[in-house]
């Protein structure tokens, strides 16, 4: 148990993704000027990033290491088209307004990258966790940022109306440069955080006592 909560912090905070590795960075631009399109497609994600890790790890034995890339890419892009059917078929208007980024998700580095560094040389259960954690933590970063350029540039959340009809829209947070803005705004706030966090931990002595 004490691997698996290890795991949910480094992916969702220590390690994240976006925060710390900067992947996925594409997406913040395609997707995040609407929460519910951003909602759906983080989810995709997830999934994506948690069943292909399930089933590389399942498989990791039988797969030569000279094609293990190849095999890795196939897994992902099974997924990636069951995830595209089902919201063709169920939400079609997120599907249409997504457009091309879906059928992208297979090029995203944290799905391969998961897969290659994790799935690849641990058990199945172990590797969805991590799968789903990695997707949880790119989901929270994304979540965020479309929620302030959704606010800001439409005056919605999730198409709801919320800031009154007098205030301003800020057409800038619609265009994918803002994107950039508000994701460096919200790294350098969680980066600043972490570092203070690590420096507090350092100049403690052992016994737990401020110096």
């Amino acid at each position: 148990m004490s691997d698996f909560k290890k795991i949910l912090k480094n992916n969702f905070w220590l390690e994240n993704p976006v925060i710390v590795q900067i992947l996925g960075i594409c997406s913040t631009l395609a997707v995040t000027n609407n929460l519910r399109n951003t909602l759906i497609m983080t989810i995709g994600v997830t999934l994506v990033t948690a069943l292909s890790n399930f089933t590389i790890s399942a498989m990791r034995n039988l797969i030569p290491r000279k094609v293990r890339m190849i095999t890795q890419v196939l897994v992902i892009s099974f997924y990636v088209i069951m995830v595209d059917i089902v919201l063709r078929a169920y939400v079609p208007d997120v599907s249409k307004a997504l457009g091309p980024y879906v059928g992208l998700i297979i090029t995203n580095c944290i799905i391969m990258g998961r897969a290659e560094a994790f799935a690849q040389g641990n058990r199945p259960l172990i590797s969805f966790w991590d799968g789903f954690t990695a997707g949880l933590g790119y989901m929270f970063v994304l979540v965020v940022v479309a929620f302030f350029r959704e606010l800001l540039g439409f005056g919605t959340v999730l198409g709801i109306q919320v800031l009154p009809a007098s205030f301003p829209k800020w057409t800038i947070m619609v265009m994918p440069p803002s994107a950039f803005f508000v994701l460096a705004s919200f790294v350098w706030i969680a980066r600043g955080m972490q570092i203070k966090k690590d420096v507090n931990q350092t100049s403690q002595p052992s016994g737990g006592e401020k110096k």
